[in-house]
């Protein structure tokens, strides 16, 4: 079997399963097998697969079938403008967490040597981007799982802004050391009850740890909120992800932390994503 007819025996079986992107999805599947860029594929569709391969394609197409994320399967992901090395320890980056980034090159374009902390880092999409975009900056990023602590520092490395990390293993209640020009975090924010209604992909294939915001979605928010008042200096500010029905909320549980609301932004879909707050 050559290149040519095996996506397109793959791509037939995802678009039946309704996949999105099918054709790209094989080609970036097969990419991942034979150990070559998307360019040689396109380049050479009557390259013969030998058996090896060909099996090994196809576990990954049935695993893709099975609604395993794309992310998962080949170990990268997308985001702002670097690729990340993800698992499914880790919550795979989502493109609207990118206002994030947005908000902190608007406000923060012209400063120099910062110090700023991330609470959860994950995959490290965040505070890498960050430092990768901002190269006096210095970041500190916890995380409650070692696992998202080594993918984190693995993609500090390849990016290599390594030197300017400082990475702790750490509930976010026991973070009692340093002061900090601003903080960001993407914290759990899920309604418990709602994790089952979530995408397939999403609740049987990535960490609950990541998405679980207890039973009002806030249980998280709230200690991201309060230990960040204690860490953050004098108008310093706090760059939180929440979700499109947690504004008001959120905004009251800054205001009772002695934050002033800045700006509430929107993602990609028009829905309020990322709310952002000085310490008074």
């Amino acid at each position: 079997m050559n290149i040519e007819i095996a996506i397109k025996e793959a791509c037939q079986q995802l678009k039946n399963n309704h996949v999105r992107s099918a054709l790209l999805e094989s080609e970036l599947l097969l990419s991942k097998v034979i150990k070559k860029d998307r360019k040689f594929i396109l380049l050479n569709p009557d390259k013969e697969l030998d058996q090896n391969d060909q099996n090994n394609f196809k576990d990954l197409i049935l695993k893709r079938l099975k609604g395993k994320p794309l992310a998962q399967l080949i170990g990268i992901k997308s985001f702002w403008k670097y690729d990340f090395k993800v698992n499914e320890k880790v919550l795979i980056p989502r493109p609207d967490t990118e206002v994030i980034i947005e908000q902190i090159l608007k406000i923060y374009k012209h400063k120099q040597n910062l110090n700023f902390l991330e609470i959860g880092v994950g995959s490290g999409c965040l505070i890498l981007s960050i430092l990768k975009e901002m190269n006096s900056f210095r970041g500190k990023g916890i995380d409650l799982s070692k696992d998202c602590i080594k993918i984190c520092a693995d993609n500090a490395i390849k990016l290599g802004v390594n030197k300017r990390l400082k990475l702790i293993k750490s509930d976010v209640d026991n973070l009692v050391l340093g002061k900090y020009d601003f903080v960001i975090s993407n914290p759990p924010y899920v309604n418990k009850l709602d994790l089952k209604y979530l995408n397939k992909e999403v609740v049987n294939y990535e960490p609950k740890l990541a998405l679980d915001g207890g039973l009002d979605g806030l249980s998280i928010i709230r200690k991201v909120i309060k230990k960040s008042s204690e860490l953050i200096k004098k108008n310093g500010k706090l760059i939180l992800e929440i979700a499109f029905d947690q504004k008001k909320m959120v905004r009251n549980l800054l205001i009772e932390n002695n934050f002033f609301i800045n700006n509430v932004v929107k993602d990609l879909a028009k829905n309020d994503r990322c709310i952002i707050s000085t310490k008074k």
